[in-house]
C-alpha cells in the first residue's frame, strides 16, 4: 500500500471516528503516544550535553583513564586483551 493510499484510508477512518467524540479522544491520545515514541530518541543529546561529554573525555585522557585500540587490532581483539570477552 502506498503512502497516498494509507493517507486516504486514515482520513476516511478519521471522518467516521470524528462523529464520536469519545472515540476521537482515544485516537488523539494514541496518536500523541505514537508521535512521542518517534521523537524520544535516547541517543539524542543537546549541543551542550555533547560538548560536556567531549570535555569529560578529554579530562579522562589527561588522567590516563583510556584504552587505545592497537594498529591492526579488531574491536573483538581489543575486548579480549582487556578481559571483557
Amino acid at each position: 500500500m502506498t503512502a497516498i493510499q494509507l493517507n486516504a484510508e486514515i482520513y476516511r477512518n478519521l471522518g467516521i471516528i470524528a462523529e464520536d467524540e469519545t472515540m476521537l479522544s482515544r485516537v488523539a491520545k494514541y496518536l500523541r503516544r505514537v508521535a512521542k515514541e518517534m521523537t524520544d530518541d535516547p541517543t539524542c543529546m543537546s549541543k551542550e550535553e555533547y560538548f560536556a561529554r567531549l570535555d569529560e573525555a578529554e579530562q579522562q585522557i589527561e588522567r590516563g583513564e583510556y584504552t587505545m585500540q592497537l594498529p591492526g587490532e579488531s574491536v573483538e581483539g581489543m575486548l579480549k586483551r582487556l578481559g571483557y570477552v
